[in-house]
């Protein structure tokens, strides 16, 4: 979609879509302009007529293949949703903290960079699709799929005791279809998100746990039913954040045995040393304090902060300022028979601190 163009002149539009494998496109909701901003709610206004699905479909930035994908299969349109509500969630969660704080604000313009800030969203954008692709078939929400259908689980007799599988698997196959995922591009950039994009997909396998109920007499174990079960997706989150703190900026070597250019691990400076792990986030460039208001964020005055652990770095040596504010809170509680709880609604002065501007 971008082929030809400098990077620069790529639309912003777009370049949320242009993760160049193999000059495929894929739909992260990245840019600000995600379904949930642009679509307000699941259509609760609209008849339930079966095809709610195909309008949602044509309001999401995706490309024409994705589109027919999502026309295709009913449960798509909100799967994507979910996806998208679930990355940016704990983005926001994971960063709450930091002077880089997943805002919406210059969204865009970071994605054109190579900054740890990309590769994080990339993977944590990936992530939250396969999760909520493999959680969809699971719950009956995709046509197309259902309960995990691993050898050597018993999957039928799970779902007649009214559990069932996440399938990854499936999720998987399908993700890599949806963003057209078949070779590798030449160009360093495209490989790193590529790779990081990856990243994110290992990262939900490797919460993939294999969960077992027993059935019997008296609680006895005298059959056991086990299915495959995704860990919570803020476990993932931890995992990915880990990552960004441990991410390595990458560089390019020549194969020697093919001539092609490959992305490398900056410490293998042979053939013979350490190459790039797939679970390790890479990127290209060092990222901007995100202290002052620049077109990748608003910067960090006015952010709250706690005193004693974030105001020092959060406010990049500007100060802070201190404000008191009163909050309510239950207390005086007492149990009355039967079988309630009352309370009493007390005021507490507590003190607020922001970070300054100058």
């Amino acid at each position: 979609m971008c082929t030809g163009l400098p990077r620069t002149a790529c639309p912003l539009r777009l370049f949320a879509l242009c993760i160049l494998l193999s000059h495929a496109a894929a739909y992260f909701g990245l840019t600000g302009r995600e379904p949930l901003v642009f679509l307000p709610g699941p259509f609760a206004n609209e008849p339930p007529n079966g095809k709610a699905h195909l309008k949602q479909c044509e309001q999401m930035t995706l490309t024409r293949r994705q589109k027919r994908l999502c026309r295709r299969e009913p449960g798509l349109a909100e799967t994507l949703r979910e996806s998208v509500r679930l990355s940016l969630l704990e983005c926001r969660y994971q960063f709450r903290n930091e002077r880089w704080n997943c805002s919406m604000d210059g969204r865009g313009s970071l994605l054109k960079r190579g900054f740890k800030e990309t590769a994080f969203l990339l993977a944590v954008s990936s992530a939250a699709l396969s999760h909520a692709l493999a959680k969809a078939c699971s719950s009956g929400r995709m046509e197309r799929c259902t309960c995990d259908d691993s050898p050597g689980l018993q999957h039928r007799e799970a779902w007649q005791w009214g559990v069932c599988g996440d399938n990854l698997k499936y999720s998987t196959k399908f993700l890599k279809k949806f963003l057209g995922q078949k070779r590798v591009s030449k160009d360093l950039r495209a490989q790193i998100d590529a790779h990081n994009i990856n990243v994110g997909i290992r990262a939900v396998k490797s919460g993939l746990k294999t969960t077992c109920k027993c059935h019997g007499v008296s609680g006895s174990c005298a059959v056991r039913t086990c299915w495959k079960q995704l860990s919570p997706f803020q476990d993932t989150g931890h995992l990915l954040k880990y990552r960004y703190d441990t991410a390595i900026r990458g560089h390019s070597v020549t194969n020697s045995a093919t001539g092609e250019i490959e992305l490398a691990n900056p410490r293998r400076h042979s053939n013979t040393g350490p190459r790039l792990r797939p679970t390790e986030l890479v990127f290209l460039e060092e990222s901007p304090s995100f202290c002052r208001p620049s077109r990748y964020s608003p910067g960090t005055a006015g952010r709250p902060c706690s005193k004693d652990t974030s105001c020092s770095s959060l406010c990049c040596g500007r100060g802070y300022n201190t404000a008191l504010h009163l909050t309510t809170l239950s207390c005086h509680c007492q149990v009355r028979w039967c079988c309630h709880v009352e309370c009493q609604t007390c005021l507490r002065e507590e003190e607020v601190y922001t970070c300054k501007k100058h």
